[in-house]
């Protein structure tokens, strides 16, 4: 492993007050996708996926975290990470294991 594992974080609120607080691990049946901004999932910090931005985008175009699962369980030893920046609420998470991709970074996102 040619990687440093950052320190796993406890999610807290994000965006509005109405939106709770952000899981703080990725679900296999959460989507890499915000609607407006950047979804992504990357290897070595370069993408392999970013969400779809189209008019029409039938929801099994966006990859869930399984898919990303079988991506990374693949190919385990780089860097993994889903990334989700959009209007207020940013999250990274890193694969730190089989099924678990702990967040390691959360932010205000923009706007």
């Amino acid at each position: 492993m040619g990687f440093e594992k950052k320190p796993a974080i406890q999610g807290a609120l994000g965006g509005c007050l109405n939106c709770g607080v952000r899981p703080s691990l990725f679900p296999a049946d959460g989507l890499i996708a915000v609607g407006f901004g950047y979804a992504a999932l990357h290897r070595d910090g370069q993408p392999v996926y970013t969400e779809p931005y189209s008019d029409v985008v039938a929801e099994t175009e966006y990859m869930t975290g399984a898919q990303a699962e079988a991506l990374a369980a693949a190919d385990p030893d780089h860097d993994w990470q889903i990334v989700l920046e959009g209007p207020l609420s940013g999250r990274t998470y890193q694969r730190h294991g089989q099924n678990e991709w702990a967040l390691i970074e959360q932010n205000a996102g923009f706007a």
